[in-house]
């Protein structure tokens, strides 16, 4: 084979998988488009079944309520039109970026989610961080030690949090570590007595962060701990392996240098994927922490029932979910070689 020979079979070997990559982005991107549809249109309908009307309720909170400042209340929020008229003006509003206004707090369903955002990306980041830190770690340990009284505590511990709901565990922590010790406070992110300065602020947000960060990730870190179990014993088959111990490499550093390095590629996509759960994973663990993020307003929002915020937090939840699920996707092409065979 000439040299000339070996370029174009190059070319043509990356023009194959520049195209193979167009169909795989295309036929990911159109299930994306169809999900991301019917979230826009499910959000609309889904909470209209809810019970109650908001305008009534707010009517209640009114010490003077009159007919006139009823039907001006429902005009302002076009609650007075038929249902497929507000439907129309929904999705209109939507496509030009409008999610509406908050018929509880009378603000822009957007400047409601700048300042809830990020209470619930520290909350969420913070314990994906240490969730995918121990459940990687020990989900490695458990599998290199295979069999072991420490695989079995390891794998029954995970499955048992795996299953277990959210509401049971924050409230066997705040029974134990807020009423029986009380260590760490039930809820809120900051205490009134704090001076306004950096640093006894910082403290303060960091001990009520303790208590709801300790649930979610206990809540998190099984599924990486599984997933990297999984991985590690299908790498620890392989002869590369039996290579490197005979190399004279420790038993660690073949496990961490060699096995689990090569069981990371598959997993990257679980991390990836979990980044569209960073806003919305938290949802429960905010409503029993009374933790100020988006998971709260959404539980404040339901008795209402404020439909702008819940349509709009229900697209965010589910659009940011549908997004990363195809990033990930994209990312699994360049580090999978498996899925350029699709």
């Amino acid at each position: 084979m000439t040299v000339t020979q070996g370029a174009e079979q190059a070319q043509q070997k990356t023009r194959g998988n520049h195209a193979g990559f167009v169909r795989y982005l295309i036929n990911r991107a159109s299930g994306t488009l169809v999900s991301l549809l019917a979230i826009v249109f499910s959000a609309f309908f889904i909470f209209r079944v809810l019970p109650g009307d908001p305008v009534t309720n707010l009517m209640q909170e009114v010490e003077n309520p009159t007919p006139e400042l009823e039907a001006r209340l429902r005009a302002e929020y076009g609650l007075d039109e038929p249902m497929m008229i507000q439907f129309w003006n929904y999705l209109t509003d939507l496509f030009q970026g409008d999610l509406g206004t908050s018929i509880q707090y009378n603000v822009p369903v957007m400047d409601l989610f700048v300042d809830r955002v990020g209470p619930t990306v520290l909350l969420g980041g913070v314990a994906m961080v240490l969730a995918v830190f121990i459940g990687y770690g020990l989900g490695a340990a458990s599998a290199w030690r295979h069999g072991t009284r420490f695989d079995r505590v390891n794998v029954y511990s995970a499955l048992v949090f795996f299953a277990a709901p959210t509401f049971l565990i924050s409230m066997l922590a705040i029974i134990i570590f807020s009423r029986e010790l009380r260590l760490f406070p039930t809820g809120r992110m900051g205490s009134a007595q704090t001076p306004d300065e950096f640093f006894p602020q910082l403290l303060d947000t960091v001990y009520h962060l303790t208590l709801p960060t300790l649930t979610l990730t206990l809540m998190m870190y099984s599924g990486y701990l599984l997933t990297m179990r999984a991985a590690m014993l299908d790498e620890m088959g392989n002869d590369y392996l039996t290579t490197a111990r005979a190399k004279g490499l420790r038993d660690a550093a073949v496990r961490r240098k060699h096995a689990m390095r090569n069981a990371l590629l598959p997993t990257t996509t679980v991390v990836f994927m979990s980044l569209g759960n960073l806003i919305n994973g938290s949802l429960i663990t905010e409503m029993i922490y009374s933790w100020p993020g988006l998971g709260y307003m959404f539980y404040q929002a339901i008795s209402v029932p404020d439909y702008p915020v819940l349509q709009g937090l229900f697209i965010i939840f589910a659009g940011s979910t549908v997004l990363a699920n195809l990033a990930a996707d994209i990312l699994y092409w360049f580090i999978d070689p498996r899925a350029r065979k699709v």
